[in-house]
């Protein structure tokens, strides 16, 4: 079940109703129904799914017991069944995901490309990345005493498949979400309200931002040779908005929902387009993914606490590791290894700290100078963009020689979803120093937001395509 779905219409109010008004009085019950409804949502798609999913959190749940009890007095036997959850979930996820990637580079290499009866016939679960991670960080964080085990597994398995952000994120930590399933919930109504501009700033960005980005996008990248420079140039550009409307739309949408129920997720995306250079970038964009990798992989490597080489090595490990996360192709990694060359001269500079504040924060405009930045670390994420989106490396290659080409002076196909994406880029830019674009303040009069709201419902109504493109993230 997708979120711009009639389905989902229907089983949102439905389940929100049930939650409140007949689970209010027995926080069990309410975390057994909100599993149950979890489960629905995911098993639209294909009930075997729910298999994997329930297998993942059974064993990082039981796993993580034994972990709390042999922490204290046998942390050789600990680390040793934390190690073996890990390699189980990699296991899975390497299997679905990665399987079919090494065997046919392999077969590329050695076997003339011959990988017949080598391939399996299986599809990849969505959002097995996502609640992958999210149950490791559970056994990880009790492993390292962060977390005390939980012996109530119907909040755990709440905690590994909330529906909200179950199969796109955030990606989030025992440590913060776990303890609301363990705590009783009251209905706030500001927390309700907020919740519902929240999804309303989402699907704007998703149905009508990213998804009439996607029709010129798609229609250019299936047919490179045809299209000019300009045009080519135009098309990068939108996917970068494609991508960042779909993927921060689906975030809005999966936060907000989430404070229907009580439950308050981490942010995940913090104006990443505002961005001075591409340290601040990566602390603005899939802000879960980054800090998983930081706090899990990255800090365990030594960290910033070693000397230069091993931290242009660390840095270099977790770009490639997060281009590998991303999916079984090349472009991926040739994606993480690019940022991660346009990351490390900001290492060796000692700047990679450099812009920790909101940029022009208390003014009304940014200065020259850094209207530059945000340009150039705009323009050398849409090359990244490039490389991500193709679907190989020849491709790729292709569509970046075609745009520097005597078509770049050509006048460009301009787009009708280029208006909407300038509302999405004032609009963030007046409210970013809050945490999603509708997120109001009490002085701000209801004759002012109520305009507002009933022309953002209308036009994810009515200017949205036909067909709507499915979530991005979701084959990750």
């Amino acid at each position: 079940m997708v979120f711009n779905s009639f389905e989902f219409l229907i089983f949102l109010p439905v389940v929100f109703l049930l939650y409140w008004f007949v689970f209010k009085k027995n926080q069990r019950l309410q975390n057994l129904f909100l599993v149950s409804a979890s489960y629905f949502f995911y098993g639209w798609w294909d009930w075997r799914f729910l298999i994997l999913i329930a297998f993942t959190s059974l064993c990082s749940w039981v796993s993580s017991l034994w972990i709390g009890r042999s922490r204290q007095n046998n942390i050789g036997k600990a680390k040793a069944i934390t190690a073996a959850n890990i390699v189980i979930n990699l296991l899975i996820l390497g299997v679905f995901k990665y399987y079919n990637f090494f065997v046919q580079s392999f077969a590329d290499l050695f076997l003339a490309g011959q990988s017949n009866g080598l391939l399996l016939k299986i599809i990849l679960p969505v959002g097995i990345s996502f609640y992958t991670f999210q149950a490791l960080s559970y056994s990880i964080d009790v492993y390292r005493g962060k977390i005390e085990p939980t012996k109530d597994i119907v909040a755990f398995f709440a905690y590994v498949s909330f529906f909200p952000q179950l199969v796109a994120g955030p990606i989030e930590r025992a440590t913060n979400l776990l303890p609301q399933f363990q705590q009783g919930r009251t209905f706030d109504y500001n927390l309700a309200a907020d919740g519902m501009r929240q999804m309303l700033w989402g699907f704007f960005k998703k149905v009508v931002v990213a998804d009439n980005c996607a029709v010129f996008v798609n229609a250019v990248w299936d047919d490179i040779p045809a299209h000019s420079g300009s045009t080519l140039f135009v098309a990068a550009v939108l996917f970068a908005f494609q991508i960042y409307g779909d993927f921060s739309g689906y975030s809005d949408i999966a936060i907000g929902c989430a404070k229907l129920f009580g439950i308050k997720l981490k942010r995940n995306f913090s104006i990443p387009y505002f961005s001075r250079d591409m340290a601040e970038f990566w602390r603005r964009w899939h802000i879960s993914l980054t800090t998983w990798f930081r706090d899990y992989l990255y800090i365990p490597l030594g960290g910033s606490r070693v000397n230069k080489v091993k931290i242009l090595r660390n840095t270099l490990i977790i770009f490639l590791v997060s281009g590998f996360w991303h999916g079984a192709n090349w472009t991926f990694i040739i994606w993480g290894a690019y940022h991660a060359l346009l990351f490390l001269p900001l290492i060796l500079l000692g700047k990679n700290r450099k812009y920790t504040n909101l940029v022009a924060e208390g003014k009304a405009f940014p200065s020259w100078k850094e209207l530059g930045q945000m340009i150039l670390t705009f323009a050398l994420v849409v090359i990244g963009w490039i490389i991500f989106r193709a679907e190989n490396i020849y491709q790729a290659d292709q569509f970046i020689c075609a745009i520097f080409t005597q078509g770049l002076l050509q006048k460009p196909l301009l787009p009708f979803a280029a208006i909407y994406i300038t509302m999405m880029i004032v609009v963030e830019w007046i409210q970013r120093e809050k945490e999603h674009g509708l997120q109001f303040t009490n002085h701000i009069t209801p004759w002012l937001r109520y305009p507002i709201y009933y022309a953002l419902i209308f036009l994810c109504f009515f200017c949205s395509p036909i067909d709507s493109a499915p979530f991005i993230y979701f084959q990750f």
